[in-house]
C-alpha cells in the first residue's frame, strides 16, 4: 500500500490514536486483504487519487495520513478549480477509503469537507459533462465506410456490437470468441463473463441481432480468429492480428469513425464528445424513443440503478414531454 498511494511518511509527532508503525501495519493487511475484491479499473483509480492527493498535500507541507478535515477541505477547492464536480467527489470518496483502510479518523466525514462539497457544487453545479451519444442514425452513419481492410472490418464490428449489446469498453475488449454463440439462423449470443455491476462473475448473456451478427462475422473470418479475445489491434498498417484491445482504444476507435463519416456537430456547433460509452448512451436514448420502459432499458444496459439512466435519457425525455407533444400538435405562435 505505500508504493500503491505514494504517501508520505507519518511523522512520529502526529496527534492520533495509532503509531506510525500500526498505520502501516493496518494499510498493509488492507492491501492483502483487499487483493482481487474490486476491479481493476476501481484500484486502479484508487492508486491514482491517493497518490494526487499526497502529491498535492506533499507540495503544501500537509499531512496526508492520517489528513485533518482542514486539509482535506483545502484540497476540495484546490481540486474544484479546475476539475469536474464527479472527478472531485470521488477523490474525497477514495480518501475516505483510504483512512478506513489505517483504521483512523474518517476526515471526510466533517462538516468542513462537506462545506468545500457544497462551495464547489454552488459554483459549479453538480451536473456532469455528457458523451454524446451514438445513436441509430449516427451508427448507420459510421457503418456507411466503404473500407475493406481488416481495421474496417474490425471497427465496423466493434461498434455494432457496442451498439447492440450497450456493452461497456472494459466488457467490449474483455469478450471472448469462446463467449459467442451463433445460432443456425445466424442470431447470435454473447456471455459477458464480468462486468461492473458483476465483479462476482454472475454472467449475462446479451443479444446479437442476426443484422449485426453478419458485421462480426465478417471481422472473424478475415481475421481468422478462432480463440481468445474477439476484437484485436491490427498491426502493420492492417496486415497483422495483435492482442487484445485496450478499453482506451474503444473511444479512440469511434472518434476516428466518427471523422471520418463527418459526424455533424452539436446544435452549438461544437465537436460531438465521442466516449467509449457513446454507443451506451446511443442505445438507451434509442430504447426510450422506441417506448421501452425503464425497467427494460436497465435490463438491457445491466444498470442496477434507474440514476445513469435518467442522465442518458433526459434529452429524449425533453423531446418525448406531454409539453413537447402539445407542442407539434398546436399551432405555431
Amino acid at each position: 500500500m505505500r508504493s500503491l498511494a505514494h504517501a508520505p511518511t507519518v511523522p512520529a509527532a502526529v496527534p492520533a490514536t495509532l503509531t506510525e508503525a500500526e498505520i502501516w501495519a493496518n494499510l498493509g493487511n488492507y492491501a492483502e486483504q483487499a487483493r482481487g475484491a474490486f476491479a481493476a479499473n476501481t484500484e486502479r483509480a484508487l492508486r491514482s487519487d491517493i497518490a494526487r492527493f499526497t502529491d498535492w498535500c506533499g507540495q503544501q507541507a500537509r499531512l496526508a495520513m492520517p489528513a485533518s478535515p482542514d486539509t482535506v477541505g483545502a484540497f476540495v477547492d484546490a481540486m474544484a478549480a479546475s476539475k469536474a464536480p464527479a472527478t472531485v467527489r470521488r477523490y474525497v470518496a477514495s480518501i475516505a477509503s483510504f483512512h478506513r483502510a489505517a483504521e483512523v479518523a474518517n476526515p471526510c466525514a466533517s462538516q468542513a469537507v462537506k462545506l468545500a462539497l457544497r462551495r464547489m457544487h454552488n459554483n459549479k453545479g453538480r451536473a456532469q459533462q455528457q458523451a454524446s451519444g451514438l445513436n441509430e442514425g449516427a451508427v448507420r452513419k459510421l457503418l456507411d465506410g466503404r473500407g475493406s481492410r481488416l481495421l474496417d472490418l474490425r471497427n465496423r464490428a466493434l461498434l455494432v456490437v457496442a451498439y447492440v449489446t450497450l456493452c461497456r469498453r472494459g466488457e467490449l475488449v474483455a469478450l471472448q470468441f469462446a463467449d459467442l454463440t451463433v445460432e443456425p439462423d445466424g442470431f447470435g449470443t454473447l456471455l459477458i463473463c464480468r462486468s461492473k455491476t458483476d465483479q462476482e462473475g454472475r454472467g449475462a448473456v446479451v443479444p446479437i441481432p442476426v443484422d449485426a451478427m453478419r458485421y462480426l462475422t465478417r471481422w472473424i473470418e478475415a481475421a481468422g480468429i478462432q480463440d481468445g479475445a474477439l476484437f484485436r489491434a491490427v498491426r502493420h498498417h492492417g496486415s497483422a492480428i495483435g492482442g487484445a484491445l485496450d478499453p482506451g482504444a474503444v473511444a479512440r476507435i469511434f472518434k476516428a469513425m466518427a471523422t471520418a463519416a463527418k459526424l455533424p456537430t452539436d446544435k452549438a456547433g461544437k465537436a460531438l464528445r465521442i466516449s467509449g460509452h457513446s454507443t451506451r448512451i446511443g442505445a438507451a436514448q434509442d430504447m426510450l424513443r422506441y417506448k421501452e420502459t425503464l425497467a427494460a432499458i436497465m435490463a438491457s444496459g445491466r444498470w442496477k440503478s434507474p440514476e445513469m439512466v435518467g442522465r442518458y435519457v433526459k434529452e429524449q425525455e425533453a423531446r418525448d414531454s406531454a409539453a413537447n407533444r402539445i407542442a407539434a400538435a398546436r399551432e405555431p405562435f
